[in-house]
């Protein structure tokens, strides 16, 4: 498997130190971010290939930064793959998580395959 420069966006340290450890063989970069309006941030001053972003954060939540992404920033940056993670039911958050403008969702808990998996056909 190739290796990514990937974002991972979630408010809660603990999380991203675990996804962190469960993308590290698929990774070439890590970078990370507490909200969204870090992880805005991050994508324009950075290439990142792929972001893993948390529905539920402070300041700017994962659905509003990624309705940002899609709408206000320029390509290719609008059009990164960006896969929901998230504990939640997602069904509480939105009924089709790409018309929310994802590309794909996963529900905690995770797993190295179930990443991988979302990674690979994302890209």
């Amino acid at each position: 498997m190739a290796k990514y420069n990937i974002l991972i966006v979630d408010d809660i340290l603990m999380n991203r130190v675990l996804l962190k450890e469960l993308l590290f063989s698929v990774a070439n970069e890590i970078k990370e971010a507490k909200n969204g309006l870090e992880a805005i941030e991050v994508l324009e001053l950075n290439k990142i290939d792929i972001v893993l972003m948390d529905i539920e954060m402070p300041k700017m939540n994962g659905l509003e930064t990624t309705k940002y992404i899609r709408n206000k920033m320029l390509a290719p940056k609008c059009n990164i793959p960006i896969i929901a993670i998230t504990a939640h039911n997602p069904n509480d958050f939105f009924e089709d998580f790409s018309s929310a403008g994802f590309t794909s969702l996963i529900t905690k808990p995770y797993s190295f395959e179930k990443i991988q998996d979302s990674i690979e056909s994302a890209l």
